[in-house]
């Protein structure tokens, strides 16, 4: 079992090698990372439970995003096919049953709890629940906010995602300026839809401030067009305004509103910062349903095969790929170090407003129509007949 996990971990380092790293600007170095022979050397002296209690619980957000269930699929393959008690239970949205899925876990006697929450700040009790219950707590992906509780992060790199929207959308405008620029945002209770916006924001402002781009649906971004550097609380306020909740609907609804309150010079050719897969999916279909829109620029993340078609299909123009297989890896490599009693590599820290949380980064690639198949198809990620009109 030891080197079925040790291959494992292996496998997903060579996915991860194909892709490309980017800086991170709201990671700050930490100590070095220990070296490979140190972490293998963990994941092989790590032993199955013997009693029959779950030495590792998983709580994601939602069954209700392709996504989601991606990263349960790969924490039940990597730690079942290793011989590693695990349950997976998911919040639905709901941070009360976060905090129950946690204590039900507690109760079942695991060691390390690994958490996307449901609300940053809100999880905060569900892991100071676990950490009084001597649980080591990894928050994963998402940044658990105000407390002291969290003792490690895995995360992709949330500001090089934004940063990479950013430069898609300016790489790929049409020429001219006065662009029209739709902006819209993740949920306001994600840390990472801060972080998100932050990195596309430090790429975007620049052609915003000198009129190249126009912001079209945002009366707060255009009150702030000209710093580069927003503060939380000025992040805040645009969010807040664009949020569209990572909700398929309610960016529907957005862009609808948004759409019929402009006027003419701001549709024709059109940028959009849509925040994720499913929001692009909905904003795109919407704005290629205005007879005044003549072409749209659309971003989007996590590479989810409705998207990917999409991408295909040249009704969305990227996605960020971001690899649930490297990053559960990273997360279950991080928690068989702790099984053992030692310290996890870790490559940056992140603030959660209490502590520098000691944290593992895991690499992004930008995927357009001309790379998917290189990026998705060749790299195991995704099957080749799961999409048409693959080139």
């Amino acid at each position: 079992m030891k080197k079925k996990l040790l291959s494992i971990i292996v496998a997903t380092a060579m996915v991860a090698s194909l892709l490309v790293g980017c800086g991170s600007k709201a990671a700050d170095t930490a100590a070095p990372a220990a070296d490979a022979a140190t972490e293998d050397a963990a994941v092989e002296e790590a032993a199955p439970a013997a009693d029959g209690s779950v030495q590792v619980g998983i709580v994601l957000p939602t069954k209700d995003e392709p996504r989601w269930l991606q990263d349960q699929a790969q924490f039940e393959k990597i730690l079942g096919d290793a011989g590693f008690t695990n349950q997976v239970l998911f919040s639905q949205g709901s941070s009360a049953t976060e905090k129950t899925n946690v204590e039900t876990l507690i109760s079942k006697g695991i060691q390390v709890l690994i958490i996307c929450a449901q609300d940053g700040a809100a999880a905060a009790a569900a892991v100071e629940a676990a950490k009084d219950a001597g649980v080591t707590v990894i928050a994963y992906d998402r940044l658990i906010t105000g407390t002291d509780a969290v003792d490690y992060y895995v995360t992709f790199d949330s500001f090089a995602v934004g940063a990479a929207q950013g430069q898609y959308l300016v790489d790929n405008a049409p020429e001219g300026s006065g662009i029209p620029l739709y902006l819209y945002a993740g949920a306001a209770t994600d840390n990472n839809a801060f972080i998100f916006f932050e990195g596309a924001w430090s790429v975007l402002q620049p052609k915003i401030a000198d009129g190249t781009f126009v912001i079209a649906n945002s009366s707060e971004a255009v009150a702030l067009q000209d710093k580069a550097e927003l503060t939380r609380d000025e992040l805040g306020t645009i969010i807040g305004q664009i949020t569209t909740d990572w909700d398929f609907n309610v960016a529907k609804s957005k862009a609808e509103a948004h759409l019929t309150a402009v006027g003419a010079d701001m549709k024709g050719d059109v940028l959009v910062l849509a925040p994720n897969d499913g929001t692009a999916r909905s904003i795109a279909d919407v704005f290629a349903t205005d007879k005044d829109v003549t072409s749209y620029v659309v971003t989007g993340q996590d590479s989810e095969k409705a998207s990917v078609q999409y991408v295909i299909d040249g009704k969305q123009s990227m996605t960020v790929f971001k690899d649930t297989r490297t990053l559960a890896a990273d997360s279950v490599a991080m928690a068989v170090s702790i099984l053992n009693g030692e310290t996890p590599a870790t490559d940056a820290t992140y603030n959660n407003e209490v502590k520098d949380v000691p944290s593992k980064q895991t690499d992004i690639v930008v995927v357009t129509k001309d790379n998917v198949k290189a990026a998705l198809i060749d790299s195991g990620y995704y099957d080749a007949s799961e999409f048409t009109g693959l080139e």
